[in-house]
Protein backbone atom coordinates (compact mmCIF):
# COMPACT_ATOMS: atom_id res chain seq x y z
CA UNK A 1 0.00 0.00 0.00
CA UNK A 2 1.46 3.39 -0.84
CA UNK A 3 2.05 5.91 1.69
CA UNK A 4 0.24 9.12 1.69
CA UNK A 5 1.60 12.16 3.25
CA UNK A 6 -1.00 14.44 4.67
CA UNK A 7 -1.32 17.89 3.19
CA UNK A 8 -0.51 20.21 6.53
CA UNK A 9 2.70 17.77 6.56
CA UNK A 10 3.60 18.25 3.48
CA UNK A 11 3.29 22.06 3.32
CA UNK A 12 5.18 22.05 6.66
CA UNK A 13 8.30 19.80 5.16
CA UNK A 14 7.98 22.22 1.50
CA UNK A 15 8.11 25.39 3.92
CA UNK A 16 11.08 24.48 5.80
CA UNK A 17 13.04 23.42 2.51
CA UNK A 18 14.78 25.52 0.20
CA UNK A 19 13.80 24.20 -2.81
CA UNK A 20 17.28 24.65 -4.29
CA UNK A 21 19.25 23.65 -1.92
CA UNK A 22 18.61 19.73 -1.33
CA UNK A 23 22.46 19.34 0.43
CA UNK A 24 22.88 16.41 2.97
CA UNK A 25 22.32 18.26 6.16
CA UNK A 26 25.63 19.59 8.40
CA UNK A 27 25.75 17.27 11.19
CA UNK A 28 29.27 18.61 12.14
CA UNK A 29 29.72 19.80 15.89
CA UNK A 30 31.89 22.25 17.91
CA UNK A 31 35.23 20.78 18.30
CA UNK A 32 35.85 19.81 22.24
CA UNK A 33 38.20 21.77 23.82
CA UNK A 34 40.81 20.32 25.93
CA UNK A 35 43.57 22.28 27.91
CA UNK A 36 47.39 20.92 26.65
CA UNK A 37 47.58 20.04 30.45
CA UNK A 38 45.02 17.63 30.34
CA UNK A 39 46.65 15.26 27.42
CA UNK A 40 48.67 13.05 27.61
CA UNK A 41 50.89 10.98 25.16
CA UNK A 42 50.02 7.13 24.11
CA UNK A 43 54.04 6.33 25.53
CA UNK A 44 52.84 7.18 28.42
CA UNK A 45 49.80 5.45 28.72
CA UNK A 46 52.01 2.44 27.47
CA UNK A 47 54.83 3.23 30.22
CA UNK A 48 51.54 2.72 32.75
CA UNK A 49 50.60 -0.54 31.25
CA UNK A 50 54.17 -1.95 30.85
CA UNK A 51 54.78 -1.05 34.72
CA UNK A 52 51.91 -2.77 35.90
CA UNK A 53 52.65 -6.16 33.76
CA UNK A 54 56.30 -5.72 35.33
CA UNK A 55 54.20 -5.95 38.86
CA UNK A 56 52.73 -9.15 38.17
CA UNK A 57 49.27 -7.44 37.03
CA UNK A 58 47.45 -8.30 33.84
CA UNK A 59 46.19 -4.99 33.24
CA UNK A 60 46.57 -1.24 34.46
CA UNK A 61 43.10 1.14 35.27
CA UNK A 62 44.14 4.69 34.99
CA UNK A 63 43.38 7.02 37.70
CA UNK A 64 43.72 10.93 37.84
CA UNK A 65 42.14 13.90 39.96
CA UNK A 66 41.90 15.47 36.75
CA UNK A 67 40.19 14.66 33.59
CA UNK A 68 43.10 12.84 31.65
CA UNK A 69 43.04 12.77 27.65
CA UNK A 70 45.04 10.88 24.71
CA UNK A 71 44.80 12.61 21.22
CA UNK A 72 44.41 10.35 18.07
CA UNK A 73 43.65 9.63 14.65
CA UNK A 74 40.88 6.69 13.65
CA UNK A 75 42.45 4.08 11.40
CA UNK A 76 39.78 1.49 10.93
CA UNK A 77 36.22 1.14 10.01
CA UNK A 78 33.79 -1.13 10.64
CA UNK A 79 32.38 0.08 6.85
CA UNK A 80 32.91 -3.27 5.35
CA UNK A 81 32.59 -5.48 8.22
CA UNK A 82 36.29 -6.48 8.45
CA UNK A 83 36.94 -4.83 11.97
CA UNK A 84 33.57 -5.40 14.30
CA UNK A 85 33.32 -3.05 18.07
CA UNK A 86 36.53 -1.79 18.05
CA UNK A 87 38.49 1.46 17.08
CA UNK A 88 42.07 1.10 16.36
CA UNK A 89 43.75 4.67 16.82
CA UNK A 90 47.14 6.07 16.11
CA UNK A 91 49.12 9.19 17.86
CA UNK A 92 49.96 10.46 14.34
CA UNK A 93 48.99 10.92 10.98
CA UNK A 94 52.54 9.59 9.73
CA UNK A 95 55.86 7.87 10.83
CA UNK A 96 57.90 11.61 11.19
CA UNK A 97 60.43 11.90 13.74
CA UNK A 98 60.34 8.35 15.12
CA UNK A 99 62.96 8.57 18.06
CA UNK A 100 60.93 11.57 19.58
CA UNK A 101 57.70 10.61 18.89
CA UNK A 102 57.24 7.04 18.05
CA UNK A 103 53.88 5.97 16.23
CA UNK A 104 51.92 3.95 18.60
CA UNK A 105 48.74 2.06 18.30
CA UNK A 106 45.65 1.29 20.40
CA UNK A 107 42.48 -0.81 20.43
CA UNK A 108 39.29 0.00 22.10
CA UNK A 109 37.22 -2.46 23.01
CA UNK A 110 33.22 -0.67 22.42
CA UNK A 111 29.88 -2.88 22.43
CA UNK A 112 28.55 -1.06 19.50
CA UNK A 113 28.38 -1.23 15.70
CA UNK A 114 28.37 0.97 13.15
CA UNK A 115 30.91 2.72 14.59
CA UNK A 116 31.80 4.47 10.90
CA UNK A 117 28.94 6.32 11.62
CA UNK A 118 30.83 8.27 13.75
CA UNK A 119 34.48 7.82 13.41
CA UNK A 120 36.05 8.14 10.09
CA UNK A 121 39.27 7.03 9.16
CA UNK A 122 41.63 10.08 9.36
CA UNK A 123 38.81 11.73 12.21
CA UNK A 124 40.73 12.88 15.00
CA UNK A 125 39.70 11.94 18.20
CA UNK A 126 39.96 13.00 21.80
CA UNK A 127 39.65 9.54 24.21
CA UNK A 128 38.82 10.33 28.29
CA UNK A 129 41.56 7.80 30.09
CA UNK A 130 39.96 8.41 33.34
CA UNK A 131 38.77 4.97 34.93
CA UNK A 132 39.55 3.21 31.49
CA UNK A 133 41.48 -0.07 31.65
CA UNK A 134 44.60 -0.95 29.43
CA UNK A 135 45.01 -5.05 28.59
CA UNK A 136 46.41 -7.53 26.16
CA UNK A 137 43.64 -9.01 24.26
CA UNK A 138 43.93 -11.17 21.12
CA UNK A 139 47.85 -10.28 21.51
CA UNK A 140 47.44 -6.07 21.10
CA UNK A 141 47.17 -3.28 24.02
CA UNK A 142 43.61 -3.10 24.26
CA UNK A 143 41.72 0.08 25.60
CA UNK A 144 38.31 -0.39 27.67
CA UNK A 145 36.47 -0.74 30.80
CA UNK A 146 37.49 -3.94 33.45
CA UNK A 147 39.69 -4.52 36.22
CA UNK A 148 42.78 -6.05 37.19
CA UNK A 149 41.89 -9.39 35.47
CA UNK A 150 40.39 -7.93 32.32
CA UNK A 151 39.22 -5.58 29.54
CA UNK A 152 36.01 -5.09 29.23
CA UNK A 153 34.04 -3.32 26.49
CA UNK A 154 33.00 0.07 26.81
CA UNK A 155 29.22 0.14 26.70
CA UNK A 156 27.17 1.56 23.57
CA UNK A 157 25.25 4.35 25.99
CA UNK A 158 29.03 5.87 27.11
CA UNK A 159 31.37 5.62 24.49
CA UNK A 160 30.43 8.87 22.64
CA UNK A 161 30.94 10.49 25.98
CA UNK A 162 34.18 9.07 26.18
CA UNK A 163 35.87 9.14 22.90
CA UNK A 164 34.96 12.49 21.99
CA UNK A 165 35.32 13.50 18.37
CA UNK A 166 36.83 16.61 16.53
CA UNK A 167 35.78 18.18 12.67
CA UNK A 168 38.97 17.16 12.00
CA UNK A 169 39.86 13.73 9.20
CA UNK A 170 43.08 13.71 9.23
CA UNK A 171 44.83 12.26 5.47
CA UNK A 172 46.99 9.09 6.89
CA UNK A 173 50.78 7.98 5.69
CA UNK A 174 50.74 4.47 6.64
CA UNK A 175 54.31 3.39 7.43
CA UNK A 176 56.05 2.02 4.19
CA UNK A 177 58.02 -0.96 5.77
CA UNK A 178 59.06 -4.80 5.01
CA UNK A 179 57.47 -7.07 7.03
CA UNK A 180 60.33 -8.09 8.69
CA UNK A 181 61.53 -4.69 10.09
CA UNK A 182 58.52 -4.56 12.17
CA UNK A 183 58.70 -4.94 15.74
CA UNK A 184 55.31 -5.32 18.54
CA UNK A 185 55.49 -1.60 18.69
CA UNK A 186 53.84 -1.42 15.45
CA UNK A 187 50.76 -3.02 16.38
CA UNK A 188 47.65 -1.06 15.67
CA UNK A 189 49.12 1.14 13.82
CA UNK A 190 48.87 1.74 9.59
CA UNK A 191 51.31 -0.20 7.70
CA UNK A 192 51.81 -0.06 3.72
CA UNK A 193 54.08 -3.22 2.31
CA UNK A 194 55.21 -3.29 -1.21
CA UNK A 195 56.08 -5.45 -3.92
CA UNK A 196 53.70 -8.11 -1.92
CA UNK A 197 51.67 -10.67 -4.03
CA UNK A 198 49.64 -13.52 -2.81
CA UNK A 199 51.44 -16.81 -2.40
CA UNK A 200 50.94 -19.22 -5.77
CA UNK A 201 49.51 -22.12 -3.62
CA UNK A 202 46.42 -19.39 -2.64
CA UNK A 203 45.81 -18.14 -6.16
CA UNK A 204 42.17 -18.60 -6.76
CA UNK A 205 40.93 -18.50 -3.47
CA UNK A 206 38.39 -16.18 -1.63
CA UNK A 207 39.54 -13.41 1.15
CA UNK A 208 37.40 -15.49 3.64
CA UNK A 209 34.86 -17.42 2.20
CA UNK A 210 36.50 -21.18 1.53
CA UNK A 211 34.73 -23.83 3.30
CA UNK A 212 37.89 -24.41 5.63
CA UNK A 213 37.21 -20.28 6.94
CA UNK A 214 35.98 -20.51 10.40
CA UNK A 215 35.33 -16.77 11.94
CA UNK A 216 38.57 -15.87 9.95
CA UNK A 217 40.28 -16.66 6.36
CA UNK A 218 44.01 -16.42 6.57
CA UNK A 219 45.89 -15.79 3.27
CA UNK A 220 49.55 -15.97 2.72
CA UNK A 221 51.32 -13.48 1.23
CA UNK A 222 54.70 -12.80 0.33
CA UNK A 223 57.32 -10.28 -0.45
CA UNK A 224 58.73 -10.37 -4.26
CA UNK A 225 61.91 -8.72 -2.56
CA UNK A 226 62.66 -10.90 0.49
CA UNK A 227 60.74 -13.67 -0.06
CA UNK A 228 59.37 -12.93 3.83
CA UNK A 229 55.61 -14.23 4.03
CA UNK A 230 52.89 -13.23 6.45
CA UNK A 231 49.00 -13.60 6.83
CA UNK A 232 46.57 -11.05 5.42
CA UNK A 233 43.33 -11.92 8.44
CA UNK A 234 40.17 -11.22 6.69
CA UNK A 235 36.51 -11.92 8.91
CA UNK A 236 33.86 -14.22 7.21
CA UNK A 237 31.28 -11.54 8.11
CA UNK A 238 33.08 -8.85 6.03
CA UNK A 239 31.14 -7.30 3.00
CA UNK A 240 34.07 -8.44 0.88
CA UNK A 241 34.80 -12.22 1.98
CA UNK A 242 33.46 -13.76 -1.46
CA UNK A 243 35.90 -11.79 -3.40
CA UNK A 244 38.89 -13.94 -5.19
CA UNK A 245 42.10 -11.72 -3.67
CA UNK A 246 43.69 -9.99 -6.62
CA UNK A 247 46.32 -12.38 -8.29
CA UNK A 248 49.02 -10.39 -8.91
CA UNK A 249 51.74 -8.00 -7.17
CA UNK A 250 51.90 -4.82 -5.87
CA UNK A 251 51.59 -3.05 -2.31
CA UNK A 252 48.71 -3.66 0.68
CA UNK A 253 47.76 -1.43 3.36
CA UNK A 254 46.18 -2.47 7.00
CA UNK A 255 46.50 -2.52 10.38
CA UNK A 256 49.34 -4.46 11.34
CA UNK A 257 47.91 -6.91 14.27
CA UNK A 258 47.83 -10.36 15.53
CA UNK A 259 45.73 -13.53 14.94
CA UNK A 260 42.81 -13.90 17.25
CA UNK A 261 44.80 -16.48 19.61
CA UNK A 262 47.93 -14.23 19.35
CA UNK A 263 50.14 -16.88 17.71
CA UNK A 264 51.34 -15.01 14.44
CA UNK A 265 51.19 -11.71 13.03
CA UNK A 266 48.45 -10.40 10.42
CA UNK A 267 47.77 -7.70 8.22
CA UNK A 268 44.15 -6.89 8.40
CA UNK A 269 42.54 -4.85 5.30
CA UNK A 270 40.07 -1.92 6.18
CA UNK A 271 38.55 -2.82 2.65
CA UNK A 272 39.60 -5.10 -0.56
CA UNK A 273 40.33 -1.85 -2.32
CA UNK A 274 43.31 -2.13 0.37
CA UNK A 275 44.99 -4.46 -1.35
CA UNK A 276 46.44 -2.90 -4.83
CA UNK A 277 48.28 -6.17 -6.60
CA UNK A 278 47.51 -4.92 -10.51
CA UNK A 279 51.09 -5.77 -12.05
CA UNK A 280 50.50 -9.00 -13.48
CA UNK A 281 54.19 -10.24 -13.50
CA UNK A 282 54.21 -12.06 -10.55
CA UNK A 283 57.56 -12.97 -9.12
CA UNK A 284 56.92 -16.85 -8.26
CA UNK A 285 60.07 -19.05 -8.49
CA UNK A 286 60.36 -22.20 -10.26
CA UNK A 287 59.17 -25.26 -9.07
CA UNK A 288 60.32 -28.65 -8.61
CA UNK A 289 58.33 -30.76 -11.54
CA UNK A 290 58.57 -34.34 -10.44
CA UNK A 291 55.74 -34.16 -7.61
CA UNK A 292 55.47 -37.11 -5.13
CA UNK A 293 57.14 -40.26 -5.51
CA UNK A 294 54.44 -43.56 -5.21
CA UNK A 295 57.81 -45.53 -4.49
CA UNK A 296 59.91 -45.52 -1.63
CA UNK A 297 63.73 -46.79 -2.66
CA UNK A 298 65.53 -49.50 -0.44
CA UNK A 299 68.62 -47.85 -0.91
CA UNK A 300 70.16 -45.14 0.98
CA UNK A 301 72.38 -42.05 -1.21
CA UNK A 302 72.35 -39.54 2.07
CA UNK A 303 71.28 -39.76 5.40
CA UNK A 304 71.50 -36.90 8.17
CA UNK A 305 70.42 -36.95 11.44
CA UNK A 306 72.69 -34.99 13.37
CA UNK A 307 73.45 -37.07 15.62
CA UNK A 308 77.19 -36.84 15.78
CA UNK A 309 76.81 -32.79 16.26
CA UNK A 310 77.53 -30.71 19.59
CA UNK A 311 74.21 -28.92 20.92
CA UNK A 312 74.37 -24.47 20.62
CA UNK A 313 77.13 -25.11 18.06
CA UNK A 314 76.98 -24.35 14.46
CA UNK A 315 76.41 -27.81 12.15
CA UNK A 316 80.11 -29.00 11.28
CA UNK A 317 79.95 -31.88 8.22
CA UNK A 318 81.63 -32.79 5.68
CA UNK A 319 80.70 -31.54 2.69
CA UNK A 320 77.96 -29.91 3.47
CA UNK A 321 77.79 -26.09 3.67
CA UNK A 322 76.31 -24.30 6.80
CA UNK A 323 76.32 -20.45 5.29
CA UNK A 324 75.28 -16.94 6.97
CA UNK A 325 73.86 -15.10 4.29
CA UNK A 326 72.70 -12.39 6.63
CA UNK A 327 73.45 -11.95 10.09
CA UNK A 328 75.47 -13.66 13.13
CA UNK A 329 73.58 -17.33 13.38
CA UNK A 330 73.73 -20.24 11.64
CA UNK A 331 72.28 -23.78 11.53
CA UNK A 332 73.44 -25.80 14.74
CA UNK A 333 73.00 -28.74 16.76
CA UNK A 334 70.28 -28.97 19.31
CA UNK A 335 68.79 -31.85 21.98
CA UNK A 336 65.72 -30.86 24.29
CA UNK A 337 63.18 -33.39 25.64
CA UNK A 338 61.01 -30.29 26.37
CA UNK A 339 57.45 -29.72 25.42
CA UNK A 340 58.94 -29.47 21.88
CA UNK A 341 61.47 -32.10 22.09
CA UNK A 342 63.99 -32.82 19.05
CA UNK A 343 64.36 -36.50 17.46
CA UNK A 344 67.65 -37.22 19.29
CA UNK A 345 69.42 -34.37 18.37
CA UNK A 346 68.21 -32.46 15.65
CA UNK A 347 69.71 -29.28 13.38
CA UNK A 348 67.77 -26.12 14.40
CA UNK A 349 67.94 -22.04 13.34
CA UNK A 350 67.22 -19.96 16.13
CA UNK A 351 67.69 -16.19 16.07
CA UNK A 352 65.66 -14.86 18.98
CA UNK A 353 68.37 -12.48 20.80
CA UNK A 354 70.42 -12.78 18.08
CA UNK A 355 70.74 -8.96 17.93
CA UNK A 356 70.36 -8.96 14.43
CA UNK A 357 67.69 -7.01 12.09
CA UNK A 358 68.22 -9.86 9.47
CA UNK A 359 69.08 -13.45 9.78
CA UNK A 360 69.49 -16.21 6.50
CA UNK A 361 71.12 -19.46 6.89
CA UNK A 362 71.75 -21.62 4.92
CA UNK A 363 72.20 -25.59 5.04
CA UNK A 364 73.36 -27.57 1.89
CA UNK A 365 74.05 -30.69 1.00
CA UNK A 366 76.73 -32.22 -0.83
CA UNK A 367 76.17 -32.62 -4.44
CA UNK A 368 74.07 -35.55 -5.62
CA UNK A 369 74.52 -36.96 -8.67
CA UNK A 370 71.12 -38.08 -10.33
CA UNK A 371 72.91 -39.79 -13.43
CA UNK A 372 73.75 -42.95 -11.19
CA UNK A 373 70.83 -44.48 -9.99
CA UNK A 374 66.89 -44.32 -10.62
CA UNK A 375 64.16 -43.94 -8.42
CA UNK A 376 65.81 -40.81 -6.08
CA UNK A 377 63.34 -39.71 -3.65
CA UNK A 378 64.16 -37.03 -0.77
CA UNK A 379 62.42 -36.76 2.66
CA UNK A 380 63.17 -35.03 5.71
CA UNK A 381 61.05 -33.69 8.65
CA UNK A 382 60.34 -30.12 10.33
CA UNK A 383 58.82 -28.57 13.17
CA UNK A 384 59.32 -25.06 14.74
CA UNK A 385 58.54 -22.77 18.53
CA UNK A 386 56.55 -19.96 17.46
CA UNK A 387 57.75 -19.54 14.11
CA UNK A 388 56.44 -15.48 14.50
CA UNK A 389 56.35 -14.84 10.69
CA UNK A 390 59.93 -16.29 9.66
CA UNK A 391 59.98 -19.29 7.68
CA UNK A 392 62.07 -22.15 6.15
CA UNK A 393 62.03 -23.05 2.30
CA UNK A 394 63.73 -25.98 0.64
CA UNK A 395 65.70 -24.88 -2.38
CA UNK A 396 67.59 -26.56 -5.66
CA UNK A 397 69.99 -26.04 -7.43
CA UNK A 398 71.33 -27.47 -11.07
CA UNK A 399 73.92 -24.87 -11.68
CA UNK A 400 75.25 -23.86 -8.43
CA UNK A 401 79.21 -24.47 -8.33
CA UNK A 402 79.73 -25.05 -5.00
CA UNK A 403 80.81 -22.32 -3.78
CA UNK A 404 80.17 -20.03 -0.75
CA UNK A 405 80.51 -16.64 -2.87
CA UNK A 406 78.08 -17.90 -5.51
CA UNK A 407 75.09 -19.22 -3.43
CA UNK A 408 73.25 -16.12 -3.95
CA UNK A 409 74.04 -15.82 -7.71
CA UNK A 410 73.16 -19.42 -8.35
CA UNK A 411 69.33 -20.56 -9.75
CA UNK A 412 67.31 -22.09 -6.77
CA UNK A 413 64.01 -23.16 -7.23
CA UNK A 414 61.62 -24.74 -4.71
CA UNK A 415 60.25 -28.21 -3.71
CA UNK A 416 56.59 -26.91 -4.10
CA UNK A 417 55.42 -30.20 -3.06
CA UNK A 418 57.44 -30.26 -0.31
CA UNK A 419 55.55 -30.06 3.34
CA UNK A 420 57.58 -27.62 5.86
CA UNK A 421 56.03 -26.77 9.46
CA UNK A 422 53.93 -23.98 8.73
CA UNK A 423 53.24 -20.73 11.58
CA UNK A 424 49.80 -22.28 11.93
CA UNK A 425 50.49 -25.48 12.69
CA UNK A 426 50.72 -27.44 16.10
CA UNK A 427 53.44 -26.68 18.71
CA UNK A 428 55.94 -28.82 18.96
CA UNK A 429 55.11 -31.30 16.40
CA UNK A 430 57.15 -33.05 13.87
CA UNK A 431 55.63 -32.80 10.32
CA UNK A 432 57.05 -35.33 7.24
CA UNK A 433 57.98 -33.46 4.38
CA UNK A 434 56.31 -36.48 1.92
CA UNK A 435 58.49 -38.47 -0.33
CA UNK A 436 59.30 -35.78 -2.84
CA UNK A 437 60.55 -37.59 -6.28
CA UNK A 438 64.10 -36.81 -8.08
CA UNK A 439 64.05 -38.79 -10.69
CA UNK A 440 62.68 -36.93 -13.48
CA UNK A 441 65.89 -35.06 -13.95
CA UNK A 442 69.42 -35.57 -14.55
CA UNK A 443 72.98 -34.39 -13.36
CA UNK A 444 73.76 -32.67 -10.21
CA UNK A 445 71.74 -31.06 -7.82
CA UNK A 446 71.98 -29.40 -4.53
CA UNK A 447 69.57 -29.27 -1.96
CA UNK A 448 69.62 -26.12 0.65
CA UNK A 449 67.43 -25.53 3.85
CA UNK A 450 66.96 -21.93 3.85
CA UNK A 451 65.96 -19.92 7.03
CA UNK A 452 64.86 -16.75 7.02
CA UNK A 453 64.09 -14.08 10.18
CA UNK A 454 65.66 -11.71 12.17
CA UNK A 455 66.25 -10.75 16.07
CA UNK A 456 63.06 -8.65 16.62
CA UNK A 457 59.88 -10.04 18.60
CA UNK A 458 58.05 -10.36 15.40
CA UNK A 459 60.61 -12.20 12.86
CA UNK A 460 62.37 -14.31 15.91
CA UNK A 461 60.91 -17.72 15.11
CA UNK A 462 62.76 -21.09 15.93
CA UNK A 463 62.98 -24.12 12.86
CA UNK A 464 63.86 -27.71 13.77
CA UNK A 465 65.23 -29.44 11.02
CA UNK A 466 65.90 -33.85 11.10
CA UNK A 467 66.28 -37.07 8.97
CA UNK A 468 66.99 -35.88 5.93
CA UNK A 469 67.26 -38.47 3.47
CA UNK A 470 67.47 -39.03 0.03
CA UNK A 471 67.04 -42.74 -1.33
CA UNK A 472 67.03 -44.47 -5.15
CA UNK A 473 65.85 -47.72 -6.28
CA UNK A 474 68.78 -49.82 -7.54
Amino acid sequence: MKKIIPAILFAFLFTCVNNEDFSIPDISTEDPIIPESNITTFSAIKSLYEQAVNNGNSTAKIYSDTDLYIEGYVISTDKYGNFFEELIIQNKTDDSNPDNDPRLGFSISINASSLSDTYQIGQKIYVKMNDLTLGESNGVITIGKGNAAEVEQIQASEYQDIILRTNEIADISPKIAGFETLTSADLNTLIKLENMQLNRYEKGRTFSAESFDEFDGFRLLESCETGVSTFLQTSTFADFNALVVPQGQGHITGVFSRDFGDDFNVLIVNSSEDVNFENTNRCDPAEWECGLAETLGASNLLYQDFEDQSNNRFVEIEGWTNYIETGTEAWEGYSSTSSNASLGRSCRFQCASSGDVSNIGWLITPAINLDEHDGETLRFKTSNSLADSSFMEVLYSQDWDGNEATITTANWGVFADAYIVQDTDSFATWFNSGTIDLSCQAGTLYIAFKFTGGGIDSFDGIYELDEISVDYVD
